[in-house]
């Protein structure tokens, strides 16, 4: 985990490690060592994350509403905040928010290990099924009204059309540059093929339930909205679920197909994977036919594709031209297996 330590130093850099931050927390800290975008703290009372939010309090509070209504429905694999003196979860300190949370010990999750996989989807239905119910919460009702974009449900649709508006731009800006290098000539070869994979996605959610799937209060759960490796611990054989910045609400495939898309990418998009991963995940928290045809829909949008071309257009992310030229790459080699992945899928599960 500290091998990876020095990689986010500008954004770390941004953090004030006052003492009188600390205080706020009643906690004396010893030493601080930096680990991602977050600084461990060992501390008197133990090893601790120091956290700079980069939203509003209100979406912290939606974040942390959702994990306490989970603790109580008997799921406790997942981060818990650090309080206050004044018995807050956060602390304003020079205009900006910071929260400390207990460490989770573990390593982080290995798609390209099955096991990790199949320990992964069951814990991925377990914190599902924990969360069933909340949104019924008056409390977490008045939440969602000054957190709407958090909840996702119904919207999707809506939200893969954009994102076929943003490929056609993306089209347009690296058609019209005189000066195309290498990822503008590779985005353009492939970008007709993965346009047309986001209409028959949007077609094949017109096709299905979704709407209705949406209405069913016993399908919308706490969606993670973020499964990467690093978010998710393994020790002892139990799975723990960390940094939900990205949490919503929306229907459970939300969830599976984002964990599906991420680790069936290191098996070359081999179905038996996928079919293992429903498996142990149906085993805690069935789906039924409906959620398996929108699943469906949302495995055929090409997130990768989209998100490459989205971070390179819009500089999104600080990488250098050769980390994006080698992730398109990466991304538009294994177009046929997802071809076939996704045929396969199709006749599986008769969608």
């Amino acid at each position: 985990m500290l091998d990876i330590r020095y990689k986010d130093k500008a954004y770390l850099s941004k953090y004030d490690l006052d003492v009188n931050l600390f205080n706020e927390f009643d906690l004396v800290v010893y030493d601080v060592i930096p680990v991602r975008k977050v600084f461990i703290l060992n501390t008197d009372k133990g090893d601790k994350v120091l956290k700079k939010v980069n939203y509003s309090i209100k979406q912290l509070e939606f974040i942390n509403y959702g994990i306490e209504y989970i603790k109580n429905n008997n799921f406790n694999r997942i981060i818990e905040f650090e309080k206050t003196k004044s018995n807050l979860i956060y602390v304003l300190w020079k205009s900006d928010i910071y929260c400390i949370m207990n460490l989770v010990e573990g390593r982080e999750c290995e798609y390209s290990n099955p096991v990790d996989v199949m320990l992964t989807s069951r814990a991925i239905a377990e914190l599902h099924k924990a969360s069933q119910g909340l949104i019924d919460e008056d409390a977490f009702k008045k939440l969602l009204q000054t957190n709407e974009q958090r909840y996702s449900c119904g919207k999707m649709i809506e939200n893969f059309s954009e994102k076929l508006k943003e490929l056609m731009f993306f089209k347009n800006i690296a058609t019209l540059n005189e000066n195309k290098n290498e990822f503008d000539c590779i985005f353009l070869e492939h970008v007709q093929y993965y346009e047309e994979n986001i209409i028959k996605s949007i077609n094949i959610l017109k096709g299905s339930q979704y709407y209705n799937l949406c209405k069913d209060k016993e399908k919308i759960v706490f969606c993670h909205h973020d499964l990467a490796h690093h978010n998710i611990l393994i020790h002892k054989e139990e799975v723990y679920f960390l940094d939900f910045d990205y949490a919503v609400i929306d229907l459970k495939v939300h969830d599976i197909c984002n964990f599906t898309n991420k680790a069936i990418k290191d098996f070359c998009y081999d179905i038996d994977k996928c079919n293992s991963i429903l498996s142990e995940y149906t085993s805690i928290n069935p789906l039924d036919d409906r959620e398996i045809k929108v699943l469906y829909g949302m495995l055929s949008f090409p997130e990768d594709f989209y998100s490459i071309s989205r971070d390179y257009y819009t500089r999104k992310k600080q990488w250098s031209e050769q980390i994006f030229l080698s992730r398109l790459k990466k991304k538009v080699e294994y177009k046929k297996d997802r071809e076939e992945f996704l045929e396969s899928f199709k006749d599986y599960y008769n969608c």
